[in-house]
């Protein structure tokens, strides 16, 4: 049974396991030295000039298959931050490498839904594969828990996927997602004033994790 968009969104504001919005969270870009070669704040400032996303590849991003894809995380804000807070608090644990940040985007649901983006498979990769056409390979994402050496679980995450090589967004549609005031500050004075009016707005998520 479908219902209204204001149905659907009484649906999600009642739920605080539920959310609206997809995030694409960022970090420092490195050279091939592991060098930082652009701060996580430098990176978002640039996604957010040129409006474009870049999608990874199975190279930079896991991604099955040869269509490269753009990926978010669909949870409630709180739920994006525990994810980040886990990240960091456990990051040697996991093997050392920087996987995301408190700095990203946001966009409506429906509207990365309307640009093609749809939530992944979870589910052994040789199995999904049996499953999905080929050009449909980049919404998998391996779920193994057989092992219990060696468990493979991102549905934390619940991922949603946009296949595309780039991403080309309304700034209209982007909320901007922040780690704390002096990131919030230095925002504000690097970001062309245009872009400031255009945006929808910017959390910083600072009281959600103090």
């Amino acid at each position: 049974m479908g219902y209204s968009v204001e149905q659907w969104s009484k649906r999600i504001r009642y739920r605080s396991d539920l959310s609206g919005y997809v995030y694409h969270l960022t970090k420092a870009e490195l050279g091939s030295d592991g060098k930082t070669t652009m701060k996580t704040l430098d990176r978002l400032i640039k996604i957010i000039t040129e409006r474009k996303l870049i999608g990874s590849s199975t190279e930079s991003g896991f991604i099955t298959g040869n269509r490269k894809a753009v990926c978010f995380q669909d949870a409630p804000i709180q739920g994006i931050v525990q994810n980040v807070l886990h990240e960091n608090s456990f990051r040697a644990e996991l093997g050392g490498k920087v996987r995301y940040t408190y700095l990203g985007l946001a966009f409506p649901k429906p509207y990365i839904f309307q640009q093609g983006g749809r939530p992944v498979m979870y589910e052994r990769k040789e199995i999904a594969k049996k499953i999905l056409p080929e050009d449909e390979w980049w919404r998998i994402v391996d779920l193994n828990l057989m092992n219990k050496d060696n468990i493979v679980d991102w549905t934390h995450e619940r991922e949603w996927r946009l296949p595309a090589d780039e991403f080309n967004f309304d700034l209209d549609r982007v909320t901007v997602i922040l780690p704390n005031g002096d990131i919030h500050k230095e925002i504000i004075e690097k970001l062309p004033s245009d872009d400031l009016k255009n945006i929808t707005g910017m959390i910083q998520i600072t009281p959600l994790v103090y």
